[in-house]
């Protein structure tokens, strides 16, 4: 195995991602890691789906920047070809970094949208990683 291939398996692990998954990617812009997005690919052994699949996804990687609009607007269309019981990463620029996103406006949005919020990491230099689910008893 090589370094690289450790690599993608740790950010791979870290977001819960595994082989066989279909990942939809919302909210790409110039500004996203494509050293995170890479990795990505490479733990699921496919490329990532974008808005327009038309059909369920796993998860769902939502890159959102300050000045993006409204979040809560955003999350609630990250739902929409979700499965049941799938997450959505919402990937953040850090804390300091131009467009990050105050942590209390993210667990402001997350329970209007429907949703939870329960990990958030760091991936790549520039981003964190929160980790979203609806309620089991949703």
């Amino acid at each position: 195995m090589s370094p690289s291939a450790g690599g993608d398996q740790m950010v791979g692990e870290r977001l819960g991602l595994k082989p066989g998954m279909v990942v939809q990617e919302l909210g790409w812009d110039e500004d996203v890691d494509d050293e995170i997005r890479e990795m990505i690919e490479n733990t699921i052994d496919a490329d990532l789906v974008d808005g327009k699949h038309g059909d369920v996804v796993d998860v769902v990687l939502l890159w959102w920047r300050d000045d993006d609009g409204d979040l809560v607007d955003a999350l609630v269309d990250s739902l929409t070809d979700l499965v049941r019981g799938g997450a959505i990463w919402l990937l953040t620029p850090k804390v300091g970094r131009p467009g990050a996103v105050d942590a209390s406006d993210v667990a402001e949005a997350a329970p209007i949208a429907g949703l939870s919020t329960t990990t958030t990491v760091a991936v790549g230099k520039e981003w964190t990683a929160t980790r979203l689910v609806a309620p089991k008893n949703r």
